[in-house]
């Protein structure tokens, strides 16, 4: 009788009602707006003009079909992806080879993320301030870890969702002012095309949306708001909402970019900033400058908390921030992050860097997604549907022949 009379509620949620149940998925997006972002989505647009658009659609339907997926395993198992990947596997020596492929896989992807993050938000203050990346970066990951460990991130975290909010409308609302060629964006949007030399792009903009620890992420986050199947419709209407303003703000960014920078090297955060000019003028740089620096904490914040969320989910730890071990990993992944980013890279080939090795790590992942979601021991009738499934293979096979090809290009480069 209870579980009738939740449904009946269900059904008469308006859709005001179902805004203010969004949540994990705008952390999702917060997590993956960042400078990474940011400057990926600009140098595709400046190198390639409207060319890449279609990685940008594809990611955004691959981040909302298999995160899809991973809230649903977290709302009905109150389980984590990690719990589930391990269970998977009866075979001793396949459990081990597949949970510390993951662990180590997901562990030095987020500390290269965090590493172009801290980068990719002192370039905002040294642009205004003129003072070192180098030296800001790690600063910064010292104050996130402060904030972290004291568990005060949240804070944090909703302020820079906010900040996001309103870079994000700015990009859009740019991108209508420069008059882009309409004719081309429905062209670079549905006809996909591998311009030369763009393939590191290419992979680099499906592994700033797409993240891998974001599935651990969601698969943990869901349930501390939905515990209930009648529930799953709100997940679905927040993950899907909250993406796909993730992916208007990324392509926004890249069909601006093309229609005001292309042909340019984009080698800093005054070069990022030119775009905005037609709509913000002398303030621009100074836009950009809040902007990276808003998404560059909300992302690095989230890049230490995936990668604890993944290790405590796939080694059964329990407590979250209370379990002494997960402080720890929280701690080494921003140290690592503080590490790389003092060590005087360069910050938009750092964040370049980051995406593309989590691009080269996502079908490993979505592979496991996928297995995982078809068990129906574990999930009953919640399993993948038919469709589901195709569209999960799609995603994989597109993610899988993007990192062959990337493989392949890579050793021709070294040989010859």
């Amino acid at each position: 009788m209870e579980k009738l009379q939740n449904e009946e509620q269900s059904t008469k949620k308006t859709w005001i009602d179902r805004l203010r149940m969004i949540g994990p998925g705008a952390v999702i997006t917060a997590s993956f707006i960042g400078p990474g972002t940011v400057t990926t989505a600009t140098r595709a647009g400046a190198s390639f003009g409207y060319a890449l658009l279609w990685a940008v659609i594809f990611s955004i339907i691959a981040t909302i079909v298999l995160q899809e997926m991973v809230a649903r395993l977290g709302i009905i198992t109150q389980e984590g992806l990690g719990e589930a990947i391990r269970e998977q596997f009866s075979q001793p020596l396949v459990k081990f080879c597949i949970v510390w492929l993951v662990a180590i896989a997901i562990t030095v992807g987020c500390a290269a993320y965090i590493g172009g993050d801290l980068l990719g938000t002192s370039l905002g203050i040294t642009t205004i301030t003129g003072l070192p990346d180098n030296i800001i970066a790690p600063i910064i990951g010292v104050i996130i870890l402060f904030f972290g460990l004291s568990g005060s991130y949240k804070v944090i975290e909703r302020l820079m969702v906010a900040l996001i909010i309103v870079m994000g409308i700015t990009f859009i609302t740019t991108m209508f002012v420069v008059k882009p060629d309409f004719g081309e964006i429905f062209s670079g949007a549905l006809i996909p095309t591998i311009p030369t030399g763009s393939i590191i792009m290419l992979i680099a903009l499906i592994g700033t949306t797409v993240v891998p620890y974001n599935f651990f992420l969601q698969a943990s986050t869901v349930q501390e708001r939905w515990n209930q199947p009648h529930q799953l419709k709100d997940s679905r209407i927040d993950t899907i909402i909250s993406i796909s303003f993730g992916g208007l703000i990324t392509a926004a960014i890249l069909i601006t970019s093309a229609a005001v920078i292309k042909g340019m090297t984009v080698e800093s955060a005054a070069d990022l900033s030119l775009q905005l000019e037609p709509v913000l003028g002398s303030w621009a740089k100074v836009f950009m400058s809040v902007g990276l620096f808003a998404a560059g904490l909300s992302s690095a914040t989230a890049s230490p908390l995936g990668a604890a969320i993944t290790l405590a989910s796939l080694f059964k730890w329990k407590g979250g921030f209370k379990d002494k071990r997960f402080k720890i990993v929280f701690f080494i992944i921003i140290v690592l992050g503080i590490i790389i980013s003092a060590t005087g890279f360069e910050p938009l080939d750092v964040l370049l860097f980051a995406q593309a090795l989590n691009g080269i790590l996502l079908p490993i992942i979505s592979i496991l997604i996928l297995v995982v979601m078809n068990n129906k021991n574990r999930l009953g009738k919640y399993v993948n549907t038919v469709s589901m499934n195709i569209i999960g293979g799609m995603v994989v096979l597109v993610c899988t022949g993007l990192g062959i090809y990337s493989l392949i290009d890579a050793i021709q480069a070294f040989l010859g």
